[in-house]
């Protein structure tokens, strides 16, 4: 007699999410203010000046830099059966203020969301309708809606400092969640030539419903073009930060890194 044995095996198919990211912080700077410069003045003169100055913002903190890593096939105690190396890895770097992001609920942030935080997470992979709004987010970082450098002067649908090409972000996926070209909030970050390159240093604002958090992602340039200060870099960014009035405290970020 032939005895057939069938074995059903279950399988539990998990989304790939961000992992945790371990960074070195190689140098911290900032502008260094102009000397002050002098102009005559004699009784009886009238003198029509033009006066070009520079200030810091009190409203972003600027992050960039490179990555490297690998993608590996581990179990849950870290126990690596096998890894490929990238040398130029694609994919993304996100930070928030907030540790412990629910990756599968995530979404775009939505400026004209109407700020009920009922529960938007029907809205994973699409753009929030419930979270936090513009003026929420200014709230939280002191900033003035008329101030040049608000959130909304710095992101757009079609890409903030695109000169008016319309340099919208590229697609890309968070936790298998996909998000087309040019659905969220985004913006530009310079180059070498001081001004914003199609495909290079994009920035997206993302939003996680059931923590409340605003999450800044930066999709990784694989060629590692060159940034602000003429060095090649994977990614920059800005993330939120009130400078305003007498805050001189810190805002801990939180990163996150997604290869591929």
């Amino acid at each position: 007699m032939s005895i057939l044995l069938v074995v059903f095996l279950s399988v539990t198919v998990l989304a790939v999410e961000p992992f945790g990211a371990t960074i070195a912080n190689i140098s911290t700077s900032r502008a260094i203010p102009d000397n002050a410069t002098n102009n005559d003045a004699m009784a009886g003169n009238v003198t029509e000046l033009n006066i070009t100055g520079y200030t810091t913002t009190q409203s972003w903190q600027g992050y960039f830099g490179n990555v490297s890593g690998t993608i590996q096939l581990a179990d849950s105690s870290d126990n690596v059966m096998y890894n490929w190396s990238l040398a130029s890895p694609k994919g993304e770097v996100y930070a928030s203020t907030n540790n412990s992001i629910i990756w599968n609920y995530i979404q775009c942030l939505n400026f004209n969301s109407d700020g009920t935080y009922a529960d938007d997470k029907m809205n994973a992979g699409g753009t929030s309708a419930h979270g936090t709004n513009l003026t929420i987010l200014d709230d939280q970082f002191g900033i003035n809606q008329g101030d040049r450098d608000a959130p909304n002067n710095t992101f757009s649908k079609t890409g903030t400092h695109d000169n008016g090409a319309g340099l919208i972000h590229d697609l890309f996926f968070t936790d298998n969640l996909r998000f087309d070209a040019g659905e969220c909030l985004s913006t530009g970050i310079f180059g070498s030539n001081s001004t914003v390159s199609n495909g290079t240093f994009q920035e997206v604002l993302l939003y996680e419903p059931t923590t409340s958090s605003v999450v800044f992602t930066s999709i990784l340039d694989q060629e590692s073009p060159l940034g602000f200060d003429k060095r090649s870099h994977d990614f920059e960014m800005l993330v939120l930060e009130n400078g305003h009035g007498t805050d001189v405290a810190s805002t801990p970020y939180y990163f996150w890194v997604e290869l591929e």
